[in-house]
């Protein structure tokens, strides 16, 4: 009778907690959905920042009643790899080269170069179901480095034919022209006649307090391989702007750090306890994120030493497009990721907004849908 009595004890304590959980678990509902693509899957490969800007574009040519538009994130790719690759030549190996991006990169490329459709150009080799480009990086790297090498002295002006070979191999030449919708494009032409998208409209913003508020600076993190800058603004100012373009219909662009163990792509949620993680007990531990908790209160100085201790990384970029509430009223970003369906909700996450102002290391947005005050603030016309 003993033995009955512990194993029906462990079973009320497992019900009872399995109750909690469920009735505390996150349930959200959405406030705001802008219109968006299905979620795509970026694969093998470190060029989320193409996925997100290419999938906030697709929402803005939705908005504008272009249906069924799914753009070539391999083509943004392609083009920023012949980019980045003439100025870690210019500096002679001395500058960050590899697959990370920022999300003017895209933008930069859709200016100089144009854009187009995934019909046109999939920057995958015939049979391949997923993306991989471990084996394209290591042969670029491998290229620029040998070439620098054996060039100190004289560069020969033709290094990027036998460069542009190794991109056209692994991802496919680019189109001249293509097909699309009846009409013969260019990628140019793709862009600003059908698309119709204006590159000039599109503004980074940053928010750390070692450089002055109000101003443009260079944003120091590995992947702003191009040395763009980026307006700096309070925190409390960055909120301002991401929730005003979501209200006036504009979805934007998330770079941030996803490397905390409060951040489940799986579970789809990410949120910044009031308990650190060092401070929990196991218990606590195999229940995060699946019943509610009250978070932080961030601030400026928060977000500043989590950048400067590198706890805060360029980790990653994602696609906001809407806004959502969780049982207790907490507000949540909907976010679109690049993995796939994977998580709980298909593909999407919801970053709490405490999460959003501490992880984030810039956005970016359609200066059309920023504040007036924020416009009048930085000039912005």
């Amino acid at each position: 009778m003993k033995t009955i009595r512990i194993s029906l004890s462990l079973v009320i304590i497992i019900f009872c907690t399995s109750l909690f959980a469920q009735k505390n678990a996150y349930s959200f509902t959405n406030t705001k959905e802008i219109a968006s693509t299905t979620p795509k899957n970026q694969g093998y490969t470190g060029t989320c920042w193409s996925f997100a800007v290419s999938s906030l574009l697709e929402s803005e040519l939705l908005s504008k009643g272009i249906k069924d538009i799914d753009l070539s994130e391999m083509y943004f790719v392609r083009c920023t790899y012949i980019e980045k690759a003439q100025i870690y030549i210019r500096l002679h190996g001395e500058s960050n080269f590899g697959e990370g991006g920022e999300a003017h990169d895209v933008i930069n490329i859709v200016k100089k170069y144009g854009m187009v459709p995934q019909s046109a150009y999939s920057g995958k080799k015939e049979g391949d179901k997923i993306l991989d480009h471990s084996m394209l990086e290591k042969k670029l790297d491998m290229f620029l480095d040998s070439l620098i090498s054996v060039s100190k002295d004289y560069l020969n002006p033709d290094w990027k034919k036998p460069y542009e070979k190794i991109l056209d191999n692994y991802l496919g030449k680019v189109p001249v022209t293509f097909e699309y919708s009846g009409k013969t494009y260019t990628p140019k032409s793709f862009a600003n006649e059908y698309a119709g998208i204006n590159p000039d409209d599109y503004i980074e913003f940053t928010s750390y307090t070692h450089h002055p508020f109000y101003e443009w600076f260079f944003l120091e993190i590995p992947d702003n391989w191009s040395f763009q800058q980026y307006y700096n603004v309070e925190i409390n100012d960055l909120i301002e702007i991401i929730d005003t373009s979501l209200n006036l219909g504009y979805s934007l662009g998330w770079g941030g750090d996803v490397s905390e163990e409060e951040f489940s792509s799986t579970k789809g949620i990410a949120i910044v306890p009031e308990n650190d993680w060092n401070h929990k007990s196991d218990k606590e531990k195999n229940r995060t994120l699946d019943v509610v908790e009250k978070e932080k209160n961030i601030t400026p100085e928060m977000r500043q030493k989590t950048f400067d201790n590198y706890t805060t990384g360029d980790d990653h970029f994602m696609h906001i497009t809407g806004t959502s509430k969780d049982q207790n009223g907490t507000k949540f970003y909907y976010t679109k990721n690049s993995w796939g369906e994977k998580s709980t909700y298909k593909g999407y996450l919801y970053l709490s907004e405490s999460y959003v102002k501490l992880k984030t290391i810039s956005i970016i947005v359609n200066k059309n849908a920023l504040p007036k005050t924020i416009k009048d603030k930085l000039g912005i016309k």
